[in-house]
């Protein structure tokens, strides 16, 4: 079984959407348990509904209680819910209140899942955690802007790395991968179908046990650091 989280919209909801078509029990989350419901709703009988704000570490227990008690193991992690794409901002002048509420949800909130539910994650016979990051993130290629964004992404990657070092003797395959631009409420219009961006998401979170692990990719293939 998988938990996605932010998984009531745009990629989320899609990595939802594929997962239980192949077979997958997938707890969809989001931060109301109205539109947790509601996707769950609409995906049909193999997506579960989830409340979860990922910055709440009484979420994160809660969560992983639940999980703990309906099934006893999680296959997949998906950390997927992300903010503040702040293409208005510089770093030269950027305001740092809105970089700590990025890192909060896309660096603290993923840590903070993996700890909660590494347990869990341990019970599994193909145990994956897929951290959805972006090229943005890729330093080889940085630039300005985008700053708080860019730099909590940056440090995912840089958890992702640590987690897969530190979890491979635990068979646990940790990736980041970027989903590339997609059109979605973040995105904005003019990038990929959903489906394009979500799939490589799926192929990590369904890689086999020999698949790599530490890496960055997207659709597959290797992203530079």
């Amino acid at each position: 079984m998988a938990l996605v989280t932010g998984a009531n919209r745009g990629i989320g909801r899609e990595i939802a959407r594929q997962l239980a078509a192949r077979g997958h029990t997938v707890v969809a989350t989001a931060r109301s348990p109205e539109a947790a419901s509601a996707v769950a709703a609409a995906l049909g009988p193999g997506v579960l509904p989830l409340r979860l704000d990922v910055t709440s570490a009484a979420d994160a227990e809660r969560a992983a209680g639940e999980v703990a008690a309906r099934f006893g193991r999680l296959d997949v992690l998906v950390n997927n819910a992300a903010i503040t794409y702040d293409t208005w901002q510089r770093a030269v002048d950027a305001d740092l209140d809105v970089v700590r509420e990025a890192a909060e949800t896309n660096l603290y909130g993923p840590w903070r899942l993996v700890q909660a539910l590494l347990p869990l994650l341990r019970e599994s016979d193909h145990p994956r955690i897929v951290n959805v990051s972006s090229e943005a993130a890729s330093l080889t290629n940085m630039g300005g802007g985008t700053p708080a964004y860019n730099a909590s992404k940056v440090a995912l990657n840089a958890l992702t790395r640590m987690l897969a070092a530190e979890l491979h003797a635990d068979r646990v395959l940790v990736n980041a991968i970027c989903p590339g631009w997609v059109a979605t409420d973040m995105g904005g219009p003019g990038g990929r179908p959903v489906a394009a961006g979500a799939a490589g998401i799926v192929w990590a979170a369904t890689l086999p046990d020999d698949g790599p692990t530490g890496g960055f990719f997207r659709d597959g293939r290797p992203l530079p650091w």
